[in-house]
């Protein structure tokens, strides 16, 4: 992705100079990151694998970024630049709102938010309590090197989507999905946020198309195989475990990709509406 000259996002809460984070027994931030991310994305339940390791906690300092955090950083920065190049542009034309962006922190190890306690071990995520999207940037590294999902647009597609995620808040689907998982059964709410996430994707493909001029040749594949290699099925795969789709949060690795390709070729969040789509 060409990012040079791109303007640099100033929404960026960076607490990585906060300290280390915590560490579990001899797992470490890595090892715990890669341990979670799967337990994360795929609905499983990792306590097992942590039962009978110390907590450590590493002392919060005022630290230095290392080269590699500081052009995660940068990097960062200029991702969420062009969303809201591209969100300030067509959310007024496609939906008749102004986009107010959210802010991205950056953090390593642990942190604190609105919607709980969060660690890189989680992944990224977004809490729409205080509009704001968290991110551990070492999950990039994750990425490429456990998930086989490398290169800088399958880090750029994770941001996207949890900017996708504040768009669905703007829009006023996250606080109507809340609402519906708050009476739903188990298998209904994960229903809904298999929709709810496959949406996100989508919305992130119309980002995606949007950005087509400073693509590279192979920046399209990296995205198709980030979604691929983080979808329910690869995960619980990935994990030794039998697929179970009434667990899936996120939906398959096929849904995932194909909702992106929906949203890149569409350029329409119009036609992002996996609600009310029969087959997903």
């Amino acid at each position: 992705m060409r990012l040079r000259g791109v303007r640099r996002s100033s929404n960026i809460e960076d607490r990585r100079r906060m300290g280390g984070g915590a560490r579990v027994g001899g797992i470490g931030g890595v090892g715990l990151l890669i341990v979670l991310a799967v337990g994360y994305f795929a609905g499983i339940d990792v306590t097992p694998l942590l039962q009978g390791l110390d907590q450590q906690s590493a002392p919060t300092t005022n630290r230095t970024l290392s080269p590699d955090e500081e052009e995660a950083g940068a990097f960062a920065a200029a991702v969420l630049g062009t969303t809201e190049q591209v969100w300030n542009r067509i959310l007024p034309d496609q939906a008749g709102l102004e986009y107010t962006p959210p802010v991205l922190v950056l953090f390593s190890g642990t942190t604190s938010s609105p919607c709980g306690g969060a660690s890189g071990a989680t992944g990224p995520f977004y809490c729409p309590a205080d509009e704001k999207a968290y991110l551990d940037t070492e999950f990039f590294a994750t990425m490429a090197r456990q998930l086989g999902a490398g290169g800088d647009f399958a880090a750029a597609y994770v941001i996207a989507h949890e900017v996708a995620h504040h768009v669905q808040n703007e829009l006023g689907i996250l606080a109507e999905v809340n609402r519906y998982r708050q009476t739903a059964s188990q298998t209904e709410a994960n229903a809904a946020t298999v929709r709810l996430e496959l949406q996100a994707d989508c919305i992130a493909g119309v980002w995606a198309s949007y950005v087509e001029g400073l693509l590279e040749p192979g920046d399209l594949d990296e995205a198709l195989n980030a979604a691929r290699q983080i979808g329910d099925d690869t995960l619980q795969k990935r994990a030794g475990r039998v697929p179970q789709p009434h667990t899936f949060t996120h939906g398959t690795s096929e849904q995932r990709s194909r909702w992106f390709s929906n949203g890149y070729r569409s350029g329409d969040i119009n036609d992002c509406d996996t609600f009310s789509a029969r087959s997903l």
